[in-house]
């Protein structure tokens, strides 16, 4: 779908700008513009300088020595974990289901393409447009992709004043709401999922409802929810 046609809440704008494709609204509530950035930005520093396969979301996926599992990133959103799995050797299908968010994160994997640093990293990227709670086998099976990992961050309702505060995730939020369906989407990827499923969580935030994790990884901000089905290396 060309970005001019997707359809957007009254006062958001898709736009191609000098810098790639931006969402934009009123930037006294949301902030500046949001867009997708692989090359340099935070992700760019994060690739240079975040610690490799001692990164939290690395070792929640089950990347090791000698083990680099296929992850589905079942709520891609901006790209950001996903990113960084893949510049660790992983290959991820992305799955995205609001088409905005969607594409930005295409416009970054093309612009992405033609940098001679991160071309070889997202060429382990690829994206399908879709829900993930509903159609996610689906999905996998038309993208011929085993998925031994499955990645999820969902939305939540914020019950603290604090975590207003970032106005990119305010402008995001218009956009992709609350997923009231994280306990479906948790049960969904944890049969599809060959091997595991990862689940970001805030730190202090309760596990999504459904079967407990079978451990948790803990960072400063957040955690992952562990479930696994069997281990990743042979």
């Amino acid at each position: 779908m060309r970005h001019d046609k997707i359809p957007l809440p009254p006062g958001f704008v898709l736009e191609s700008r000098e810098n790639g494709l931006v969402l934009a609204a009123d930037e006294a509530r949301y902030g500046k513009p949001l867009w997708v950035d692989f090359v340099g930005g935070k992700a760019g520093h994060r690739r240079r300088f975040g610690g490799g396969r001692g990164q939290l979301v690395a070792k929640a996926c089950g990347l090791a020595k000698g083990v680099t599992p296929n992850v589905v990133d079942a709520t891609a959103g901006l790209g950001r974990d996903a990113f960084v799995l893949a510049s660790l050797g992983t290959r991820v299908l992305m799955v995205e289901r609001v088409p905005a968010i969607a594409a930005l994160l295409a416009d970054g994997v093309v612009r992405a393409r033609k940098e001679p640093e991160t071309a070889g990293i997202v060429a382990r990227m690829s994206l399908h447009v879709g829900d993930a709670e509903r159609d996610l086998a689906a999905i996998v099976a038309e993208a011929d992709f085993t998925p031994h990992v499955i990645h999820l961050d969902p939305m939540f309702p914020h019950r603290e004043k604090s975590a207003l505060v970032k106005k990119e995730m305010r402008l995001f939020r218009e956009l992709a709401g609350d997923d009231n369906d994280a306990g479906m989407l948790l049960q969904t990827a944890l049969s599809v999922a060959t091997h595991r499923v990862v689940v970001k969580r805030p730190r202090k935030a309760p596990p999504i409802e459904g079967p407990a994790p079978q451990h948790t990884l803990e960072g400063k901000t957040s955690r992952y929810d562990v479930y696994v089905h069997r281990s990743l290396k042979r």
